[in-house]
């Protein structure tokens, strides 16, 4: 669903990514996790469109981002770690605005709409303009809208920032149902609790080059040698 092939990303001088190969498939939950600086957002830039790479390719569903965007897109939800809402806009305005990008059918996206709204616990405040949000409320509108599409890979940034606690529940437990149907997740993250409880597989990067990728049993070994947790190894590995 998702290759890095040989990706790299410079700014001038500095090499942010540095050669990153990976593939995640259907129903993947990887956990990208790694210091401030090490190169995670940027590479999500990549995946995205936001940022072309230096050399290398992104594919999406065989889709090469920079060659075919608009193909490789229809594929992606993604949700950034700062949401941005068209504040003049209620929350439900900006979801049926975003439903409309991918084309989904207006009584089909009538239906998206009011289950994700009653998931993530959105509640009357679909109906008032985003202005008003918290920003916990704007995240919960920013996930909504990149499910609506139903993508076969959903791009994630930090995606607990703001939440409270039954929130994060739910998303988490959303997350996790997404994966189960299916759907590829890569997810970058600061909480390493969260990548722990959720993930399936792993990858920490340093200084723009992947140290360690692997499935949930390959770190449970690492683990055993000493470590009894995902930030214990992620604290040796990136000292």
């Amino acid at each position: 669903m998702l290759q890095l092939l040989n990706l790299v990303k410079k700014f001038g001088s500095f090499t942010a990514v540095n050669d990153i190969n990976l593939i995640i498939r259907p129903g993947d939950f990887f956990g990208f996790i790694g210091q401030n600086g090490a190169g995670k957002t940027t590479t999500i830039k990549m995946i995205t469109g936001l940022f072309s790479p230096t050399s290398g390719k992104v594919l999406i569903n065989g889709s090469d981002i920079s060659k075919d965007p608009i193909k490789a897109k229809l594929n992606i939800g993604y949700i950034p770690d700062q949401p941005f809402i068209y504040e003049k806009l209620t929350g439900r305005e900006f979801l049926y605005f975003s439903g409309g990008l991918y084309s989904i059918a207006k009584n089909e996206l009538k239906d998206q709409i009011t289950r994700i709204i009653d998931s993530l616990r959105i509640g009357d405040w679909v109906d008032k303009r985003t202005e008003e949000y918290s920003q916990g409320m704007k995240q919960r509108i920013i996930i909504a809208s990149a499910l609506l599409h139903n993508p076969k890979l959903l791009v994630v940034d930090e995606p607990m920032i703001g939440l409270d606690p039954q929130t994060a529940l739910s998303v988490k437990e959303l997350l996790a149902e997404k994966a189960s149907s299916g759907t590829a997740i890569f997810m970058s993250t600061h909480s390493l609790h969260v990548a722990e409880e959720l993930c399936t597989r792993f990858g920490i990067i340093k200084d723009g080059s992947m140290i360690f990728e692997g499935t949930r049993d390959e770190l449970e070994t690492i683990k055993g040698f000493g470590h009894k947790n995902l930030e214990s190894l992620f604290l040796e590995l990136t000292r």
